[in-house]
Order: C-alpha cells, then sequence, then structure tokens
C-alpha cells in the first residue's frame, strides 16, 4: 500500500524528471542550425548535380513509359533529398517548351542500389517548386 509520503515522494520525482527532459529538449532545439533537416524529413532543395542528372537518364524511359510521352529535352534542375531505407530523390527535370515535371525516385542501399520512380507529377510550371510528394 502507498502512502501519503509515497505519493509525494513520486510526484516530486516525476515533477524533476520532467524539468530535466525539457531542460534537455531546449539545449538540444538551441544548438541546431535552421538547415539542418528534420530525421527522416527531406533536405531543402538544390540546384542539380552531375549525380542527379545521370539519375535522370537512367531513369529517363521508365518515365516517358509511365508519363506516355516521349520527352527530346529532359535535365534535371533542382532536386531534394530524403534518406530512408535507402534514398529518395525528388528531381524537378525541364522537359522543353516551358514545361516541367516532377520525379520521386527511390535508390535502394548499396547492397542493392537499383533506381525506381515512385513517382511522377507532369504538366508543371519552372514556379512549381519541388518537394516531398
Amino acid at each position: 500500500m502507498i502512502t501519503r509520503v509515497g505519493v509525494a515522494d513520486i510526484i516530486q520525482t516525476y515533477r524533476l524528471s520532467y524539468r530535466l527532459q525539457n531542460s534537455v529538449n531546449r539545449r538540444r532545439s538551441n544548438n541546431r542550425t535552421s538547415k539542418m533537416p528534420l530525421c527522416g524529413g527531406a533536405k531543402e532543395p538544390e540546384a542539380a548535380t552531375e549525380e542527379i542528372q545521370a539519375i535522370c537518364d537512367q531513369v529517363k524511359a521508365e518515365v516517358e513509359q509511365q508519363a506516355g510521352v516521349t520527352y527530346d529535352t529532359f535535365r534535371a534542375t533542382t532536386f531534394s533529398s530524403q534518406v530512408v531505407a535507402g534514398t529518395n530523390y525528388f528531381i524537378k527535370v525541364d522537359v522543353g517548351s516551358e514545361k516541367f515535371v516532377h520525379l520521386k525516385v527511390f535508390k535502394g542501399l548499396p547492397h542493392a542500389p537499383e533506381l525506381k520512380v515512385s513517382a511522377l507529377q507532369q504538366d508543371k510550371g519552372k514556379e512549381d517548386a519541388i518537394g516531398y510528394f
């Protein structure tokens, strides 16, 4: 049976634990920079690199098949990435005539690094920002 003193001790211990955890969380949040991505979240968009263009070149045929269109131009402009059990790449691709497509491409871990187009958004414009979808 818990006595009054026992209940008071439990409450006091809980309050101290709560205060300590909040103090640790405040210190952690003060040490973060605004550019640090959330764990599991997509990074901020940035200019496409040669590596991203190489990914686009590899998946172009799959994208054309899914879209039902043949693209003369297929140039990556910006991208964002998200680390999961592999990497999701969100890529904005210029397909000519001031039209863009947004790709979500999954690249597996080193033991299974194949590329797969997981999602495709067509009829995008230059002003449409790339991000998680």
